[in-house]
Order: structure tokens, then C-alpha cells, then sequence
């Protein structure tokens, strides 16, 4: 079967199309966009339109749901009548209270139309309206509809894309903890991945040109044009910043350690015990080059159920990817339903502080962070031990019920 899409590159309304394709293993060829092709096979004029073997069909939804019942043994579009229509409602959702508000916010940021405050306000104030809906509705559920990644989900989480990575910061998504969770577990899915790359989340909000700061006024007065020229040339922008290096990087160049990361994981993962390989690690530990610290989560009040603290655990440790090569630990989650549900865990750092985290992570700041060995500071047997118990233990951790762990790595 021959399948083609035109829409422009990069268009959230593709993305649900081609992330479906991925998950029923359709292949469908990306054309290079030209609208006059469009306007001469679609009804409408308008992009996105795929062609098929029976005709052209308009509209992403239309697309997105004839890519997802291809392949009826998937679920992609649902395993029965009524999960069909719940996903068509999720699809119709996303369309009539995400997009309208998300595009209006977020195309001025990218200078697709003039920024209005008015319009600017309204639209961040109905998303979050829609956000909050979303946020309830997935308080104890993992995925829209049913156990798995279905239509519903990929429809959402597509509309949801640029804002999640241009405009909506982290002070913004404080009230919507289980919209990032969710969006963040669909996301990182290798479907999702192959078509939207690496989703990383707005740190601070993108803002239009509108918004920008005014210019001071001009000086008034009978100046001379040397002097206006200079001016002039003083208010020029400054030229872009170069890049930055890693300070892992730098560190690694200037002051070299002897414990290699990339050795230490092979030692862990295949060691005949975790006790042979903590003997290794504290024979192969530097001190002066690395550091050990335990990460234990402010807000363990608000860890409701194991599922969803466990995909929260998931997505700190996606979002730590910046630093994998200098860095590995070992997150626990700690209870059981019913009880006080707790994340806490152990961390490798290159260095002697837990800042590169935190700027790599902002996730990272929601936790506090106690460092038990480093330079200046030689680890105690009962650092030793804490160390030992976090990286080996798989049944009990400080008395308490390990639901679930993940090693980074």
C-alpha cells in the first residue's frame, strides 16, 4: 500500500498521523510541501491531506483515525464499540477545547501571527480550563483510554506538543502534576520519539515580539550625527552567545579522575551480586572526582498511588538524559497504597556538588539532596551501608515495602 502526507514540516496536526503510522507500522512517505499540490487534491485546499490507494482523504482527525483502524489487532482505535467512541471524544476534546487556545498562545511566540495581550490572556486561561479537566480525569489512570497508548492519547499529547515545549514553564504546570506525568510517559515512547525527537519541557515561557520589553526613548536635542551614529551603533543587539561547553566537559579535560562511569555500569549490570559489585565500586571510588548523594522528594504527601508516583520517577530520570554520562543512581518507590507512598534515592555525581542536576533537571529542585561522600568528605560505614542498601535491596528499603525501583544508567 502507498500512503503520502502533505502538510508542512513540523505541523502538530501531521504529528498525531505519522505517530499512528509508527504504532501500526504503516509506512507513509512525508512530501515535500508545495500548496498548490494541496490545493489541487483536497476539497478544501487546506493541509494536512493524505493520499491513499482509494482516494485522497482532508482533515488530520479523519487522517489520524483511517491510520489507526488499518490495523484493527493494535487497539490503536479501540478494542471495542465503546472505546472507539471514548477515543473519538478524547479526539474531538483535543480539537475543540486544546488547540484553539494552545495555537493562539503559542503562534506569536513563534511569529506566526501578531501577539494580542487580550487574546493572549484568554487563551492561556481556557487551556489551563482544558488542562484542568485532563488533570482530573487522569488522577488514576495511566493512559486516556484503557491499559495502553491509544488514538485518544496521541491526539492529545500532539495538540499539547509545542506548547509543553515553548510556553507552558514548569511555575504554570505546578497545578496539572498528572497532565505531566501522562504527557511525559507518551512522549518518550520510541513511536512518539520517532517523529517528534526528544521532547524537552519549557523551562522559561517563549515570549512573542509583542511582549518584548519597549526600547528607552531616543535623546532629545541637537546632538551631533557622529555622536547619533555611535549611539546607534552602541544599541545595536549584541551578537549571539557562543555556545557553552559542559562543565562535565571541562572538568573532565582539566581534571581528569581515574573512576571511569562507563566501567562502573558494566561492573553493576553484570556482577554475580550487588555485593560483589559494591566491593568493586568502593576499591575503584574517587572522591576527589565524584560525590554521593541522597535524594529524597519534598512533597511524598502528594504521592497518591504507585502507578503514577512510579511514572513520575520515570520521567525525572528521562529528563536527567543531559547528564547520563556522569551520573548514575538508583530512584525506590517506597510503601504501599494506602500508606504514605515515598520517593527517595542514591546518586553518583562527576564533581562535588548536585547543581549540574538541578540545571539539567528542574525537576531536581523539588528534592533535597544530602551529600555522604566527596571531596573533603570520606564516607562513613554508615554511609557506606545507606549506599549499599539503595543500589542492591530490591525487597525492603528502611523498613518499608519497595512497590518499585529504577537504576539510571
Amino acid at each position: 500500500m502507498s500512503y503520502t502526507l502533505h502538510a508542512p514540516q513540523g505541523s502538530f496536526r501531521a504529528f498525531k498521523a505519522l505517530i499512528a503510522a509508527e504504532y501500526n507500522g504503516v509506512d507513509v512517505e512525508v512530501a515535500d510541501f508545495d500548496p498548490e499540490t494541496v490545493k489541487t487534491l483536497s476539497p478544501t485546499g487546506k493541509a494536512p491531506i493524505l493520499e491513499t490507494p482509494g482516494g485522497v482523504i482532508f482533515e488530520s482527525n479523519a487522517i489520524a483515525r483511517y491510520l489507526a483502524k488499518i490495523r484493527r489487532d493494535t487497539g490503536l482505535a479501540g478494542d471495542s464499540v465503546y472505546d472507539e467512541a471514548a477515543i473519538d471524544s478524547w479526539v474531538d476534546f483535543s480539537a475543540n477545547e486544546l488547540e484553539l487556545p494552545a495555537t493562539v498562545w503559542f503562534y506569536p511566540a513563534l511569529g506566526y501571527m501578531p501577539f494580542n495581550k487580550d487574546a493572549y490572556e484568554k487563551a492561556k486561561k481556557d487551556l489551563a480550563t482544558a488542562l484542568g479537566k485532563l488533570n482530573d480525569y487522569l488522577l488514576t489512570k495511566t493512559y486516556l483510554v484503557g491499559d495502553k497508548i491509544t488514538l485518544a492519547d496521541i491526539s492529545v499529547a500532539s495538540a499539547l506538543l509545542y506548547p509543553m515545549k515553548l510556553v507552558c514553564d514548569k511555575a504554570y504546570l505546578k497545578p496539572f502534576g498528572n497532565v505531566v506525568r501522562w504527557f511525559t510517559t507518551c512522549v518518550n515512547q520510541p513511536e512518539f520519539q520517532k517523529v517528534v525527537g526528544t521532547v524537552a519541557m519549557c523551562k522559561k515561557e517563549t515570549l512573542a515580539a509583542g511582549q518584548a520589553a519597549p526600547a528607552a526613548p531616543k535623546a532629545q536635542g541637537g546632538g551631533k550625527k557622529k555622536k547619533d551614529k555611535k549611539k546607534e551603533k552602541d544599541d545595536a543587539p549584541p551578537p549571539p552567545p557562543k555556545k557553552v561547553e559542559h562543565p562535565y566537559k571541562i572538568m573532565d579535560r582539566e581534571a581528569p579522575s581515574k573512576f571511569s562511569m562507563d566501567a562502573w555500569k558494566k561492573t553493576f549490570s553484570n556482577a554475580k551480586s550487588g555485593d560483589e559489585a559494591m566491593t568493586k565500586f568502593w576499591d575503584i571510588f574517587d572522591k576527589e572526582g565524584w560525590s554521593l548523594w541522597h535524594q529524597n522528594y519534598n512533597y511524598n504527601d502528594e504521592n497518591k498511588m504507585i502507578f503514577m508516583t512510579s511514572n513520575a520517577v520515570g520521567g525525572f530520570q528521562q529528563r536527567s538524559d543531559e547528564i547520563r554520562k556522569w551520573a548514575f543512581g538508583v530512584m525506590h518507590v517506597l510503601g504501599a497504597e494506602g500508606s504514605l507512598i515515598e520517593i527517595k534515592g542514591m546518586w553518583l555525581f562527576r564533581g562535588d556538588t548536585d547543581q549540574y542536576m538541578k540545571d539539567a533537571n528542574d525537576d531536581a529542585n523539588w528534592y533535597t539532596w544530602t551529600k555522604l561522600a566527596g571531596k573533603g568528605l570520606d564516607p562513613t560505614d554508615e554511609a557506606k551501608k545507606q549506599v549499599r542498601d539503595y543500589w542492591v535491596e530490591e525487597e525492603t528499603l528502611e523498613d518499608k515495602p519497595i512497590a518499585d525501583q529504577k537504576c539510571f544508567k
